[in-house]
């Protein structure tokens, strides 16, 4: 069997984010697409189950990132508009219902789309702590 372009893998929030990761405060907005045509923007439509789409960006808490950009765009299905769990500045959250779709760029890069069905406060109520660089989780 062949995999086609777009194909989604279930993954779950421990798989991407073994350190959690915290909410850019108002990043959550619906996703536009854009007609080339007509060169008019309209809300996005999922093409596999027909929701809206939003965008939400996030900080990757994964220590090993020093130096490097921690921000992540996360696509959440929706019929609503979703909110952030508690409204605090860089919050932490978790996402449901994960998938992950990687494609080759224009460049030639392996990279990567994240889609969830829903965003939530931490189990528990807060993200576990990252280990200190060096250090090891125990």
């Amino acid at each position: 069997m062949a995999l086609r372009g777009g194909t989604r893998f279930k993954v779950t929030m421990a798989d991407v984010f073994p350190n959690g990761c915290h909410l850019v405060p108002a990043s959550i907005v619906e996703a536009q697409d854009f007609d080339e045509r007509s060169g008019r923007r309209s809300p996005a439509k999922d093409k596999v189950t027909g929701q809206r789409v939003f965008s939400c960006r996030v900080m990757d808490m994964d220590p090993e990132l020093d130096g490097r950009s921690r921000e992540i765009a996360v696509k959440i299905l929706a019929d609503v508009q979703p909110v952030a769990p508690t409204g605090a500045p860089f919050e932490p959250v978790e996402f449901e219902g994960m998938t992950v779709t990687p494609y080759v760029t224009d460049k030639g890069r392996m990279a990567f789309s994240l889609r969830a069905t829903a965003i939530t406060a931490p189990k528990g109520g807060k993200a576990a702590p990252a280990p200190a660089p060096g250090k090891a989780a125990a």
